[in-house]
């Protein structure tokens, strides 16, 4: 007897074998003005994300995730099909203390044409709860973990090929705190930095679908932070003020692509590297590296008003949607850095 199960299976495998028969070079299906226009955002605000934890003990934290394929505004007119989380890029921000029993409960949507997983980077045990969680569409699974070790670690789907369910969307941050908690800051925030690869080539408008070959050479046609070009700009840029000091929760999901994160005009005051809480954090510092599948705790304050820019500093990258801003508001600070003004005018220029 077929039941659901298999014949939805059954389509995500023809799914799966009717995109790697893609061949590249087929322009974009155009998208109305009027459907764009009315498709929601894809990316994930940065301030989205759970305050410190206030308790001191274990607890059993519940963790909701389904998985949803949707189609979003991928740069100015293009759009690409996404598989997510709990639909935007990145994932949910998890936070939880070391000790705490997590309980993951992980749905797979009715209208899926695939599988999909998840595999926490915090998890001991097979798979990362990947071999517990393949789920077909309209399925549900689960797994319990116990949280061990503080620190800052990547979730993703692990469902082949999972570098394709990465760069779709499916990747997130899970932040494992000490039991005694991090110290207290003024503002936190989460981004996360990824590739996407496309047959058309970068700005391309329309409906734009996965090139297989490009991501197997890895070299992808956008880099993103939280999940589209050019994100977090204008509108939805980065808001602090002098005299703050900001906490960055910064991964990359790849899934290939480690990166050189900087922050244009600032230097990092502490970097947790490789995402370790029990570890010494490095001080003063210009630009972390980040591996895919890696995370890091950046911390830094502000002296002077302005637009910072975070990048990865193979700056190329640039020109393909790897951009963020960070606009920073109070009074002048002449005394740490001056517009060149003053001092032409004390010249009598």
């Amino acid at each position: 007897m077929t039941t659901h199960r298999s014949l939805m299976t059954a389509a995500s495998a023809l799914a799966l074998s009717a995109a790697l028969a893609i061949q590249p070079g087929f322009a974009a299906d155009p998208y109305p003005e009027e459907e764009l226009a009315a498709l929601a955002s894809i990316v994930r605000d940065p301030t989205d994300l759970p305050g410190p934890l206030e308790r001191r003990e274990p607890a059993t934290v519940r963790v909701e995730l389904e998985t949803i394929e949707r189609e979003a505004k991928l740069a100015d007119g293009t759009v690409f099909r996404y598989w997510t989380f709990n639909g935007q890029v990145p994932g949910p921000f998890v936070r939880v203390r070391a000790g705490d029993t997590v309980e993951v409960t992980l749905k797979n949507r009715e209208d899926s044409f695939m599988l999909h997983s998840v595999d926490f980077h915090a998890v001991t045990g097979p798979g990362g709860g990947a071999v517990a969680t393949q789920t077909a569409p309209g399925e549900q699974t689960g797994f319990t973990f116990k949280a061990l070790n503080p620190g800052l670690y990547v979730y993703h789907c692990a469902t082949h090929m999972v570098a394709d369910h990465i760069q779709a969307g499916m990747y997130g941050l899970i932040l494992v705190e000490p039991p005694e908690g991090l110290a207290p800051v003024d503002r936190e925030i989460y981004v996360m930095q990824g590739e996407i690869y496309t047959e058309d080539a970068f700005g391309t408008p329309g409906l734009v679908y996965s090139d297989y070959q490009k991501l197997l050479n890895e070299t992808p046609e956008y880099y993103v932070f939280n999940g589209a070009a050019h994100a977090l700009m204008g509108d939805q840029a980065i808001y602090a003020e002098t005299g703050e000091t900001l906490r960055i929760f910064f991964g990359v999901g790849g899934p290939n692509k480690a990166s050189s994160f900087h922050v244009i005009g600032e230097i990092l005051d502490r970097a947790y590297h490789e995402g370790s809480l029990t570890s010494a954090p490095a001080t003063d510092v210009q630009t972390v590296t980040v591996a895919p599948g890696g995370a890091t705790v950046a911390e830094l304050s502000f002296e002077v008003p302005g637009r910072y820019i975070i990048v990865d500093h193979a700056l190329s990258r640039m020109e393909r949607g790897l951009a963020a801003a960070i606009e920073v508001m109070g009074e002048p600070n002449p005394e740490v850095f001056d517009t060149g003004d003053a001092v032409l005018n004390a010249a009598g220029h």
